[in-house]
């Protein structure tokens, strides 16, 4: 069985505010590419600036929830301020530690069927 979790989150990046998301989404990319349970940490920006899709992955439920540590403890509340959250979709075998962690983003769980990861 997999262990790893992963999630594809939707933001609307708040009006005037691009230039500080984007600043933010640097510093907080190099505070993730030190989590060593951190996989992938991606971001995608709209061509007009005002949506991101976040890709992140991570190899069990221990690193998502250290993941979500530092996120909170650091950089939540500078994120809110540049974006509105729209919609969170974890995929994965999620620990009930991290689905009580993500209860407030109101996340979508999509449990796999078939397929294949190389």
């Amino acid at each position: 069985m997999n262990a790893q979790v992963c999630w594809l989150y939707e933001v609307t990046v708040k009006a005037g505010q691009a230039g500080t998301f984007r600043a933010l989404m640097a510093e907080l990319a190099g505070s993730a590419q030190a989590e060593q349970g951190t996989l992938v940490y991606e971001w995608a920006l709209s061509d007009d600036q005002s949506m991101a899709h976040i890709h992140e992955r991570y190899a069990d439920s221990a690193a998502t929830l250290t993941h979500l540590t530092m996120f909170r403890d650091t950089f939540a509340q500078r994120f809110l301020e540049t974006a509105e959250p729209v919609r969170l979709v974890v995929y994965g075998t999620p620990s009930e530690q991290v689905k009580e962690a993500l209860t407030e983003s109101g996340p979508v769980y999509m449990g796999a069927f078939t397929g294949f990861a190389r």
